[in-house]
């Protein structure tokens, strides 16, 4: 894997998943009360011995750059690096990124230089775990000049999806973006040449493309150097390079979530939790998810009931009662409050008299949730102070709303706190 280069797409603004993207670039997003979405691709690049790592970015990077830094050091003894390659202004283009493309063309003079066979092209904003290794030697294998990692899809999902159709052997022969009707019923395909069963064929028969591609390296160079006004992979460069590339599909059976939708995002956090075997686990020592060590103390539960739940580390909870959810690191809750079904994203740093904060200042609002107040099926970000008495239980079934000026958004009937809101006591959302 020494003669391939990783390049995470990062630059998207996230509007799907605003107001969490208000404050910083989708792939620094927090997951799982811990990590953040850059560390699901990087993460994969590490256990697949691909050390030479480029993020490109765009939109509110300052925290993404800032994880990454603090992240990923590897030891001067290798060429491995994980480096953010920001959108910038240049005398040939004065441009922000128009697109995935290109993002990656603005940049081609440096990626260039590097001495590998193939770029591998990943989404900053999945949640799944894969082994590049293997998506790499059917590239090798196939002889292509591109492939795609795809998904099988059934009927009741395949129209959300850019789908494509293969030949006998593999080769991608067409393109259709999101179809319906007869269109749809067109891209049907035979998965089992991808390696399905002839059972889960006939359950899934079209092939969803996941965004992840490995190009050879001059090939991508000549498609981005002659197309000129294609910005975008998916819709464009790729579909284009068909009729006179070898594209080949692989594929991936196994767990993959786009979570670039607040709904989505909700719904992938609390799976996490689910018993006995959740969707995706991070409790994998074969193939780890790595992310900044924080140094944080133990987790202090004082008189609490807690079912089937995640909490991070440095959390302090006082006789609380916590249901389905999940707690980021340094959460604070206070004694008689309820949380259900909701992820809770905790701090970027303890409030003063933090073990005692309930006793020493009664009406000053500090960060985490205050005394008897009821969260559910919400997300709160990161360093809200919620008051004492607060009600966030969407109490008229709102499904879209948005109160920017009081703190929160509602989106698809789950209420959003913003980061650094501050929710005054008694209020009822």
């Amino acid at each position: 894997m020494k003669k391939v280069l990783a390049i995470i797409l990062g630059g998207g603004a996230g509007t799907r998943l605003y107001p969490l993207t208000k404050l910083r670039a989708k792939p620094a997003v927090p997951v799982a009360g811990k990590y953040r979405l850059i560390d699901i691709p990087v993460s994969n690049c590490i256990n697949s011995e691909i050390f030479k790592i480029y993020v490109l970015t765009q939109f509110n990077s300052a925290s993404l750059n800032r994880h990454i830094a603090r992240t990923y050091n590897f030891s001067g003894f290798s060429e491995g690096f994980v480096e953010v390659l920001a959108a910038q202004q240049t005398p040939e283009n004065p441009n922000w990124f128009q697109g995935t493309a290109d993002a990656v063309r603005q940049y081609i003079w440096l990626l260039e230089e590097w001495d590998v066979d193939e770029y591998l092209i990943l989404s900053g904003d999945h949640l799944y775990r894969m082994d590049y290794r293997q998506f790499i030697h059917r590239h090798r294998e196939t002889n292509a000049d591109i492939t795609l990692s795809v998904i099988p899809i059934d009927d009741r999902r395949a129209s959300d999806f850019g789908l494509m159709k293969i030949d006998h052997s593999g080769r991608v022969i067409d393109f259709s973006e999101k179809p319906k009707g007869e269109a749809l019923k067109a891209m049907q395909v035979d998965t089992t040449v991808l390696g399905l069963t002839k059972e889960q064929a006939e359950q899934q028969p079209y092939i969803a493309s996941m965004g992840i591609y490995v190009f050879k390296k001059n090939v991508l160079i000549k498609l981005l150097r002659e197309q000129l006004e294609r910005t975008d992979f998916g819709k464009e460069i790729i579909p284009d390079a068909a009729k006179d590339h070898n594209i080949q599909a692989y594929l991936f059976d196994d767990y993959w979530e786009d979570i670039g939708t607040i709904e989505a995002f909700y719904h992938a956090n609390l799976a996490l939790t689910q018993q006995p075997q959740p969707p995706f686990s991070f409790y994998d020592e074969e193939a780890p998810i790595y992310t900044r060590p924080r140094y944080l103390p133990p987790t202090k539960l004082l008189d609490c009931h807690v079912t089937e739940s995640i909490i991070g580390e440095g959390c302090i909870l006082k006789n609380c009662r916590i249901q389905h959810s999940v707690l980021g690191v340094r959460s604070r809750i206070e004694s008689g409050s309820i949380i259900e079904e909701s992820l809770l994203m905790g701090a970027d740093f303890y409030h003063a008299s933090v073990e005692s904060h309930g006793k020493i200042n009664e009406d000053k609002i500090g960060i985490g949730i205050g005394r008897d107040t009821i969260i559910r099926r919400a997300i709160v970000d990161k360093n809200a102070c919620i008051g004492h008495d607060v009600k966030i239980i969407n109490k008229d079934n709102v499904q879209e709303a948005d109160r920017e000026s009081q703190g929160f958004y509602i989106r698809s009937g789950i209420v959003v706190v913003l980061k650094n809101a501050v929710i005054p006591n008694g209020t009822i959302i």
